[in-house]
């Protein structure tokens, strides 16, 4: 019999491998919410450990196969990638449990002949020396290797940010997430406590808490909406972009920062458009407050055509995603460079069209949850190019508005103008900064 845990982990692995499921979006389903909470834990283990450590993995593997270059089934290499992670990575799994249930993981899959192949091979694994990220790393590729980054993707993070700041990206990537709250009521705190749920303060806004232990998902807080799991970093973007009466928010799903701007502008109009019908119905689904305000509508970002009428628009493009690939591992593996030119050129549409719609003196607050400049300043600049009566702000002033609206506490505020507003932008870093990577810029009309 296979184990609950196994099993839901191998179709998690099996499914990011063979659709653009998400790993996150897949570790939250019903099948895997009705686990214990033990299996939860070691799913989610499992799940995200083979997919951070997939580049070695199949490294190891493929040495030992008879035909290094052979294509293998779906289903056989991720018995294989499953297996290999326990015995590699796993120091209280047994051998023969990740063994052999890799190989009925094989069998039940429908891959029964090559279930004698699966075990040979993690047989040879076990005496194998079990990995390490130990060694030298004064090169792009010594920290890719370390890491299990694509190279090129370390060199171009090298190329923009220096090797120091990208091995700290990348040994962020390698270790699980952080779970960031938002306290939505004063009885939050107390209550996530009685339940065992410790925190401990935001790296920079006050209303952010970092989970340190317990079951946020199952307590009474969650259930009655008191807090929202948000990561700092897009709860941050969103603080930024301040106040309107008539507020624009292009691409809204899944909401979260929606909600901030309806947290922080009680008394304004709020537009939500998204271009998936499905992903804005579930965000209307799950606003706790507020969506009486909120007008919903189904728009692509790239057509829309706007009035110059919004005082706010918050454009938080459509990306690569590669400041997430901490809570995303799979993304390393899906994004190119030929997908960063296509993100880039949808991303300077959106922006072009949400530019059409600032009224004189509006806001726009662009932003992104990737790395890349071709995403991010690149994108700006092109668009300020072709519209004379919009300029860039430089986001210092915004911090010291925060700060002194409560927002920000000063140790925040300190750190975000020493370390994340490079040139005016707001610049987050896994690894430098304890939240996803995040890149935003103010635009404003005169």
């Amino acid at each position: 019999m296979i184990a609950p845990a196994r099993a839901a982990a191998f179709h998690i692995l099996l499914k990011v491998s063979t659709t653009d499921g998400h790993s996150d979006e897949l570790l939250r389903a019903q099948e895997v919410d009705a686990l214990t909470a033990q299996d939860r834990a070691l799913t989610t283990t499992l799940v995200m450990g083979t997919l951070r450590w997939q580049l070695k993995l199949d490294a190891r593997i493929r040495a030992l196969l008879a035909r290094p270059d052979a294509k293998l089934a779906p289903a056989v290499e991720t018995a294989l990638r499953l297996g290999a992670y326990q015995l590699l990575y796993l120091d209280r799994i047994p051998a023969h449990a990740a063994i052999g249930e890799s190989v009925e993981l094989a069998k039940v899959a429908g891959e029964r002949f090559a279930s004698g192949m699966v075990n040979a091979v993690l047989r040879k694994l076990v005496r194998l020396p079990r990995a390490t990220t130990q060694g030298e790393q004064g090169s792009a590729a010594e920290v890719a290797d370390a890491y299990a980054h694509p190279q090129w993707m370390v060199e171009r993070w090298v190329q923009n940010y220096g090797l120091e700041i990208t091995a700290a990206v990348c040994h962020a990537d390698q270790e699980p997430a952080s779970t960031h709250l938002r306290l939505l009521y004063p009885d939050a705190k107390s209550s996530l406590a009685d339940e065992g749920v410790e925190l401990e303060a935001g790296e920079f806004l006050t209303t952010a808490r970092r989970v340190v232990s317990g079951d946020v998902l199952r307590s009474a807080a969650f259930q009655k909406g008191w807090i929202r799991i948000q990561d700092e970093g897009s709860q941050l973007v969103a603080e930024l972009g301040g106040h309107g009466r008539r507020i624009l928010d292009v691409c809204a799903a899944p909401g979260g920062k929606t909600a901030i701007l309806v947290e922080r502008n009680p008394d304004a109009e709020i537009t939500a458009y998204d271009v998936s019908r499905r992903r804005l119905e579930a965000m209307r689904r799950g606003f706790a407050n507020g969506k009486e305000r909120v007008r919903f509508e189904v728009q692509d970002a790239t057509a829309m055509e706007l009035p110059p009428e919004y005082d706010l628009i918050l454009c938080d493009v459509p990306c690569t995603g590669t400041g997430t690939i901490g809570r995303n591992p799979e993304i390393r593996f899906r994004v190119s460079e030929e997908e960063i030119a296509r993100q880039q050129a949808r991303q300077v549409k959106i922006l072009s069209r949400a530019l059409e719609g600032l009224a004189p003196g509006g806001r726009l607050m662009y932003s992104t949850c990737s790395l890349e400049p071709e995403e991010n300043d690149a994108v700006v600049k092109e668009c300020l190019e072709r519209r004379h009566e919009v300029r860039l702000v430089a986001l210092y002033g915004e911090v010291e508005r925060l700060e002194g609206e409560g927002v920000l506490h000063a140790d925040g505020a300190a750190k975000l103008k020493k370390s994340a507003l490079s040139g005016g932008y707001l610049r987050t870093l896994p690894g430098i900064h304890r939240c996803d990577g995040f890149y935003a810029a103010l635009i404003v009309r005169d």
